[in-house]
């Protein structure tokens, strides 16, 4: 493989900021990334993920509203995990495993309640 010698430059020093031990290693990191944001948009293989959502609980119906939309999706969720940030401010985060599209869907879902203050899904492959 060869590279334009700037552009070569400009990746090793980024590289160098994450860590990588060898090019090879980042170079492969790049695919395999690649290939996993393929199956996402494909939605043919399932994927695993984290749904993350920041909410106020005083927030008038919201913590029932994104429970019913936990038990909509039953089908897709893994896990919760709870936490309280402060008085009025909580953490769930929601573990999931399937279709892409679903998982999008129900992350949509979540963040659109009013009284989310941030939500956020990170999604990545089950390693198959």
């Amino acid at each position: 493989m060869s590279l334009e010698k700037g552009l070569l430059d400009r990746f090793d020093k980024h590289i160098r900021g994450k860590s990588y031990a060898t090019r090879s290693k980042a170079i492969a990191d790049l695919i395999q990334e690649d290939l996993i944001r393929k199956e996402w948009s494909e939605g043919n293989e399932d994927v695993a993920g984290a749904i993350t959502v920041v909410y106020n609980h005083h927030k008038r119906e919201l913590v029932n509203t994104l429970l019913d939309i936990q038990h909509d999706y039953q089908h897709l969720i893994v896990s919760t995990q709870h936490v309280h940030l402060s008085h009025e401010h909580c953490l769930e985060v929601i573990v999931v495993k399937g279709k892409p599209v679903q998982v999008q869907e129900l992350a949509k879902k979540l963040k659109a309640g009013k009284g989310v203050k941030h939500g956020s899904l990170t999604m990545t492959t089950t390693g198959k």
